[in-house]
């Protein structure tokens, strides 16, 4: 009984000082996650090469053990994460790309859902767009990949309503992917002084005014 009441003391104490018991099992799915989570904290804390395995194991309430079972190192938590955040990125900005056929209603459209990315999760926008790792030839190349596919999507309405060669509409596709980063991130410094929908809207309507004066075919 008093080695019982020994264990459950230490255990209970351990809890107090993490906040959760580290023996606890998850789902190993729920596991990642979790683990997903603490490193983009820390990521976003402290960047890429400040951050340590072992202040994300412990703010994920788990030991090194347990953290390296799921991702062999720090780069592998690092490519994790902006794997996760690109794909969803994209599926969104493709969705609102397809939301109508209407060209004018598409800009707005992707315009917001790109801010509205950024106002959901600001920590997930961060890894993924101001890294220090964001010169590595894997995270480059990933966000290429990102730029490519959001430039290509935009540049087949626009030749569609346009008839721009492709290139051309291709460069218009970059800008409009650009505009939509840039002026993001901008707003992202302004800590919600500008509220979100106006400002998309502000974007968005620049955007549409000046592809709308593009000639259509007769």
């Amino acid at each position: 009984m008093a080695e019982s009441a020994r264990i459950k003391q230490e255990t209970q104490a351990r809890q107090d000082r993490t906040g959760s018991p580290r023996s606890a099992r998850l789902p190993r799915d729920e596991r990642r996650a979790q683990l997903l989570n603490a490193a983009l904290e820390v990521f976003v804390a402290n960047g890429f090469h400040g951050a340590a395995m072992d202040e994300i194991a412990e703010t994920a309430h788990v030991s090194k053990p347990v953290l390296y079972q799921h991702f062999p190192s720090k780069r592998d938590l690092y490519m994790a994460l902006l794997d996760s955040h690109l794909a969803t990125l994209t599926d969104q900005m493709l969705t609102a790309l397809n939301s109508t056929s209407d060209n004018k209603e598409r800009v707005q459209a992707v315009m917001r859902a790109y801010y509205r990315f950024i106002a959901a999760d600001d920590q997930a926008h961060r890894l993924v767009f101001e890294s220090d790792l964001i010169n590595d030839p894997d995270v480059s190349s990933r966000l290429e990949t990102f730029n490519r596919t959001f430039a290509d999507a935009v540049a087949k309405v626009i030749a569609e309503d346009t008839k721009l060669p492709p290139l051309e509409a291709q460069l218009l596709g970059r800008g409009l992917a650009g505009m939509a980063q840039v002026s993001a991130r901008y707003w992202l410094e302004t800590a919600g002084d500008l509220d979100l929908d106006v400002a998309s809207d502000l974007i968005y309507r620049l955007a549409w005014r000046g592809i709308s004066r593009f000639p259509k075919e007769s």
